[in-house]
């Protein structure tokens, strides 16, 4: 489950790195995926989710994660959101890095 303090710092423009339960047969590790918060939906209702993206290999990558899922063992802020002009930030997936970078302030 994810902390209160963590969950409002989940906006669009933040910058996490969200640690994954995978089960592989009967063993269990976890895996980190890092990227850029573009969209938090349903505030904090049970089906609550938050999409990140990130650029893997050249190729853009969304995950979409749901906020009450037991599969998350731990979210890390590496950077908070500063202020941005929209609530959902689908225009990243359209520009390129350089620009993203310019825009929200972060390293994409």
């Amino acid at each position: 489950m994810i902390d209160a303090e963590i969950l409002e710092k989940i906006r669009p423009g933040a910058k996490v790195r969200v640690w994954e339960r995978i089960k592989e047969g009967d063993k269990e590790r976890q895996s980190p995926f890092e990227g850029i918060i573009i969209v938090r939906k349903h505030g904090k209702e049970a089906g609550a989710t938050f999409t990140v993206r990130s650029i893997l290999q050249g190729v853009g990558v969304e995950k979409i994660y749901p906020i009450n899922t037991p599969t998350i063992s731990k979210i890390e802020i590496i950077f908070p959101a500063k202020k941005v002009r929209r609530a959902k930030l689908y225009y990243i997936r359209s520009i390129s890095n350089k620009k993203a970078r310019e825009k929200l302030g972060v390293n994409v």
